[in-house]
């Protein structure tokens, strides 16, 4: 359960229409979630799975794959938004993100673009656009921002990605006050489980714990965004899905439990998590502590640049193979 008490949230990493049609609601009214989160992978096996879609599917008969998409994303956030109004009026988070086309990460002016229009089309104020974490994405936060428009900054790996959406947002919502905006806020989205999949057989051969270093790189952000204090701006921890059975399902949520933050993440990890009844607080870690890992692993030499540099471009690959493997399949429906 999300802990109020610390402003600690837990969101869904999660859409698919039959669930939006009672599930979610339930989720909503037991207060375990408080937001949720999509992207193309997830609409893509929504979309293929799921005989939900094919009804609005025929009536999209002659349009291109990316508009057969938008549609019917559109159609899924706005009822996601809808249900999530309640925490969102209250103050309480009730945002749900949709990402622009990853194809478009280095274009600032067509991300802009598109995330207008996607906002304009979905016409619900608790919507997030999410926006990767690129020198283009950066400026498009900042831009859209000082529209009013609340902002998701997603694969962030490195502290220096991090720090750049902070500058962004900051500047964006400085922009927007002074513009007259309506309410805005930004995420910074932390992806913590990859780095412990690309690097702990390697730790594990040079006699170093594994199953830290995506923990602590994301404790290092917290703190940088924390030791900031700005309300509206909080770090959200995603890719905290374990894979195999190394780990507890949990692992990534109870390791991250923090004052003024998010973890985004799948149902049955946030059931794993409920199971435990763990309400312990986790973060922050003293920075000495966790400078004293990464020099660790320097003097072992693991490149930490080298490894926030691949780890960023694969993401950014993985999203939009993605993408692309979705408008594929649209393209035979």
């Amino acid at each position: 359960m999300a802990n109020r008490d610390i402003g600690f949230s837990l969101w869904l990493d999660f859409i698919e229409r039959d669930y939006l049609k009672e599930e979610f609601g339930k989720l909503l009214e037991r207060g375990v979630v408080s937001g949720a989160t999509s992207n193309p992978a997830i609409f893509a096996s929504a979309i293929s799975k799921s005989p939900a879609y094919q009804e609005q599917l025929k009536s999209l008969k002659g349009k291109s794959p990316k508009e057969k998409y938008e549609a019917l994303a559109i159609e899924d956030i706005k009822r996601a938004a809808q249900l999530l109004r309640p925490c969102y009026d209250k103050c309480n988070d009730g945002y749900i993100s949709i990402e622009v086309d990853p194809s478009l990460s280095n274009d600032t002016k067509a991300t802009v673009d598109e995330a207008r229009r996607l906002f304009k089309a979905i016409g619900e104020p608790n919507v997030m656009i999410k926006i990767p974490a690129t020198q283009a994405g950066y400026e498009a936060m900042s831009e859209l921002m000082a529209d009013g428009i609340s902002i998701n900054a997603t694969l962030v790996f490195s502290p220096k990605q991090a720090k750049q959406c902070f500058t962004a947002m900051t500047k964006g919502i400085a922009k927007g006050e002074v513009d007259g905006s309506c309410r805005v806020e930004g995420v910074i989205s932390v992806f913590v489980s990859r780095f412990d999949r690309l690097l702990d057989d390697e730790l594990e051969q040079n006699g170093i714990t594994p199953h830290k270093t995506g923990i602590y790189n994301a404790a290092k952000i917290y703190n940088m965004i924390e030791n900031s204090d700005v309300s509206n701006i909080r770090t959200l921890f995603a890719s905290t899905s374990v894979k195999g059975d190394n780990l507890p399902a949990d692992y990534y949520v109870t390791e991250l439990v923090a004052p003024h933050s998010i973890n985004t993440t799948p149902l049955n990890t946030i059931n794993a998590y409920l199971d435990t009844k763990n309400q312990n607080i986790a973060l922050p870690i003293d920075d000495t502590i966790i400078n004293g890992y990464f020099i660790n692993l320097e003097d072992n030499g693991f490149n930490m640049e080298e490894i926030y540099k691949e780890l960023l471009v694969d993401g950014l690959k993985a999203f939009e193979d993605a993408f692309n493997d979705m408008l594929k399949g649209l393209e035979e429906k």
